[in-house]
């Protein structure tokens, strides 16, 4: 659910999945209402099959944790909910907790629009395990996709080769939420505007966008159509071309422009949005060059994305900008990132230590990594990122090794020794309250940028990415060796 202005506080409770109410009924009944849990966010591959993610939403998570309170009505639906068997699903006990219910974790995150790798945290929440619990699906809804689209803008871009690329994909995205979330994601991966005037308004965003097909079939002429919209809108005048044929387009906007001139006001730009856009760009850009119009822009749209992009400049396609819609906002080929909420340590309350936990599974990719975890990246002399080290100060090695072994094959580690370093988590709220104001989406935006300039392109790259170093800090991968060796041992004796 993207948050905004006009977001209700019951919007934001009940935007959850029922087994995280059920489970927080079981622990407020199982008197743990004072044990608190570390849970962490964290995705197991990059998407798209590429080597990195942009971490997105986290500007969101103060506004998420703030606002989720139940009020009457949602006390109200919930005690109406009935169980399969028969009865009410909630007790009235639980609900009049709920009530005067008011979150209380603490959440670390890393900085909206920096690269994330697979396995590491994103976010990390620690608190009542009530409260992480009833967390869990907001968290993930805001987290999840919004990292998606901004990992899929900044491959667009990355292709687009430092020409605009603007966000079409609201009439196409999953329902008015989701264009939200698109809109503000797509801008912090890269896009330099969006046509989703809304998102414009909320989050102060450039909003583009001219005519479509049916400008021009409601007038008697091509001709007509593109006369009156010049006159109409001077100064934001872009000429779609292909309605019926882009030849006879292309002479008619060259009219247009010209006439345009006359009256002191110029053609911005044209825009084709089907057949072969590679040599139709090129054959617009030769009429137009050769009338002596050299300064309108060619834009293009029609089911793009990185690939087609990329393919467009490899044919010499003389193009200044893209329109990015189904494929954008869809995140074509993948909708879903697949980031997960796992448990990682317990206590039994907040003046008690925490108990790393694991989970095996009986599928060896899905065994999680255990302890309160945060992320050290490291840099070469050049600022670009070469490592990062998931690490638990609880159990850091007292000799200071600068090794660290790969979180999916202990036997490869990586020397991180003569590399400068920095953590890369931040806290953004503190028992329930904000604890630094968000960065701005241009903040986030300029991050991301910056960020996948300075990534090795071998890592970039869209085809067999080279893999990203992610390794376990020592003390943590003995740690998570020994919680797995000390559970296989109980599973053999059971």
């Amino acid at each position: 659910m993207a948050l905004t202005d006009a977001t209700k506080p019951t919007d934001v409770s009940l935007n959850t999945d029922l087994y995280e109410l059920t489970m927080a009924q079981g622990f407020w009944e199982s008197g743990l209402v004072d044990a608190e849990g570390c849970f962490n966010v964290f995705f197991r591959e990059a998407p798209f099959g590429g080597g990195y993610a942009v971490a997105c939403g986290m500007g969101q998570i103060a506004d998420l944790v703030e606002n989720f309170v139940f009020d009457d009505d949602s006390i109200a639906y919930l005690a109406s909910v009935q169980a399969p068997s028969g009865g009410p699903m909630f007790k009235k006990g639980f609900l009049d907790y709920l009530r005067d219910f008011r979150m209380r974790v603490s959440v670390w995150a890393v900085p909206e629009g920096d690269l994330v790798f697979p396995r590491e945290p994103m976010v990390r929440v620690e608190g009542p395990l009530i409260d992480c619990q009833l967390l869990e699906t907001a968290l993930l809804n805001l987290v999840n996709f919004q990292t998606l689209v901004a990992t899929k803008t900044a491959r667009v871009v990355h292709a687009a080769e430092g020409h605009p690329v603007s966000d079409f994909g609201l009439r196409r995205a999953q329902g008015p939420d989701g264009g939200l979330a698109v809109a503000r994601a797509s801008y912090i991966g890269g896009a330099s505007s969006t046509s989703n005037v809304l998102a414009g308004k909320i989050y102060g965003i450039p909003v583009f966008g001219t005519h479509a097909h049916s400008w021009v079939m409601a007038f008697p002429t091509e001709l007509d159509a593109f006369r009156a919209f010049a006159k109409s809108s001077p100064k934001n005048c872009v000429l779609l071309l292909d309605t019926y044929d882009v030849h006879r387009g292309i002479k008619n906007a060259i009219t247009v422009a010209k006439e345009m001139e006359q009256a002191g006001e110029r053609l911005a730009a044209i825009r084709i949005d089907s057949g072969d856009l590679a040599k139709l760009s090129k054959e617009t850009r030769a009429a137009f060059d050769a009338a002596g119009l050299d300064y309108v822009k060619i834009s293009v749209s029609n089911d793009l994305d990185e690939y087609t992009i990329q393919s467009l400049f490899a044919q010499g396609a003389p193009i200044d900008s893209f329109g990015v819609g189904t494929k954008l906002a869809t995140c074509d080929p993948q909708p879903s990132l697949g980031g997960v909420y796992k448990l990682s340590a317990t206590r039994s309350s907040a003046d008690e230590p925490w108990d790393p936990v694991l989970k095996l599974s009986e599928m060896a990719y899905k065994r999680t990594i255990p302890g309160i975890q945060h992320i050290t990246r490291f840099y070469d002399e050049a600022g670009c990122p070469v490592g990062d080290m998931i690490v638990d100060d609880s159990v850091r090695s007292a000799d200071g090794d600068t090794n660290m072994v790969d979180v999916l094959d202990e036997l490869m580690t990586y020397d991180m020794g003569g590399y400068e370093s920095r953590e890369l988590m931040e806290q953004v709220v503190e028992k329930g309250e904000r604890s630094k104001e968000p960065d701005t989406i241009e903040q986030a935006k300029a991050r991301c940028r910056e960020a996948v300039m300075r990534l090795d392109p071998a890592v970039r790259r869209f085809l067999n990415p080279q893999i990203y170093p992610v390794g376990l800090e020592p003390g943590l991968a003995k740690l998570r060796s020994d919680l797995t060796r000390a559970e296989r041992r109980d599973s053999a004796r059971h």
